[in-house]
């Protein structure tokens, strides 16, 4: 018992992301007379929210080195824009106008890089400008105007889901033979990680947490890919937020380049006098951001089958809220790719269930404000205490 609760205040941001998540699902699955949770449902979720999650899995790497982006919003629906150009207009093939189009989301990314790491302009400033520059070239490339359709390759990335090769008409297969092999792999990682605890005499948890630890998750992945299998089946987008999750926490947390990140945000003269080549990390940080903007763009672009001047409006705002309630310090140095997922999501849920309800976008912004606000005097009080 002592063991769980050291557990759980060694990991009390985490733990209270998790259960505020639960919290506010059940809440509106209740609400809702069991609307929210419903496979279809759960699905849309998924799909509506894919941009968001990108955008802020790339601004919780911006925020832990201690910046900030305002652009995504504005980058993403430039991205909309020439892509939508180069395969309606120009019948560029699909893949090739990917590639582009997110070969010009990195080279946006290197611009907003340069003036920031190399330059010293603070990050506010040089994506505040971004913003106002890419919205402005949209408009341009656009003329003011919505182009549609997009091909239908396309939008498979978006809107279509993974074929079912062993379909009985009534599951899919598929994603059930993807869930368990995935609670397989899952419980083998664990039991390797514990092992290699045991091996050089690190602290352990209990076995019955251990094991307890481990149901619970299996359940959660069982569950949740069920859901899926008796509606539509895995969408193809959420493949992609798999690759970009895993990615990414392995590189956060398991590589020498992911460690610079945090030590450049917490604290940058430190890092400096260590070695570490402080611009070049801030420079990469900003290109993996438009790199991810490009992304999300297209994402959204597909889903929307075409690109519309006022795409991506407040996606920034999003994006940082993601990050944010998903325990990234605005200071720098503090924050995780799992949290900002779990931020995404608690937003998603926030937006459908509301709208589930009735209420309006009016009432929705407000309750998103509350939110954020409520989750940056969060973290302030917790470190108010620690001190």
């Amino acid at each position: 018992m002592n063991q769980i609760k050291l557990i759980i205040n060694q990991n009390i941001r985490k733990f209270g992301m998790i259960i505020a998540l639960v919290g506010i699902a059940l809440l509106f699955q209740i609400i809702t007379s069991g609307i929210l949770l419903t496979p279809l449902n759960v699905t849309n979720i998924i799909m509506q929210n894919s941009y968001i999650i990108i955008l802020g899995i790339g601004m919780a790497l911006v925020i832990i080195t201690g910046e900030i982006d305002l652009s995504v919003g504005s980058v993403a629906a430039f991205i909309g824009a020439i892509s939508a150009m180069l395969m309606i207009n120009y019948n560029i093939p699909v893949l090739v106008a990917i590639a582009l189009s997110l070969l010009v989301g990195a080279i946006i990314g290197a611009w907003h890089g340069f003036w920031v790491a190399y330059v010293n302009v603070p990050a506010f400033i040089v994506t505040l400008a971004g913003m106002l520059l890419f919205r402005g070239l949209t408009l341009i490339v656009l003329g003011g105007k919505t182009l549609a359709p997009f091909p239908d390759g396309f939008r498979t990335i978006s809107s279509d889901f993974l074929p079912d090769y062993f379909s009985n008409g009534n599951v899919h297969l598929l994603t059930m033979i993807i869930g368990i092999a995935a609670i397989v792999l899952y419980i083998l990682n664990e039991c390797r990680l514990r092992k290699n605890e045991s091996k050089y005499n690190l602290n352990q948890t209990t076995f019955t947490t251990f094991m307890v630890k481990n149901i619970v998750i299996s359940a959660i992945i069982f569950i949740f890919t069920y859901i899926l299998a008796i509606y539509a089946g895995i969408p193809y987008v959420l493949l992609i937020l798999l690759a970009l999750i895993i990615g990414y926490s392995f590189f956060m947390n398991k590589t020498v380049n992911g460690r610079h990140i945090y030590a450049v945000g917490g604290n940058k003269s430190a890092a400096q006098l260590s070695g570490i080549k402080t611009r070049k990390v801030t420079f990469w940080v900003f290109v993996n951001m438009g790199v991810l903007a490009a992304l999300a763009g297209l994402v959204f672009a597909g889903r929307l089958n075409a690109a519309t001047p006022q795409a991506g409006e407040l996606f920034e705002l999003d994006a940082i809220a993601a990050a944010v309630i998903g325990g990234a310090s605005l200071s720098g140095g503090v924050g995780t790719v799992a949290g900002a997922v779990i931020g995404a999501l608690i937003m998603g849920i926030l937006n459908n269930g509301m709208s589930l309800m009735g209420v309006g976008i009016d009432w929705q912004q407000a309750v998103k404000g509350l939110v954020l606000l409520s989750a940056v005097a969060f973290d302030i009080i917790n470190k108010n205490k620690a001190s």
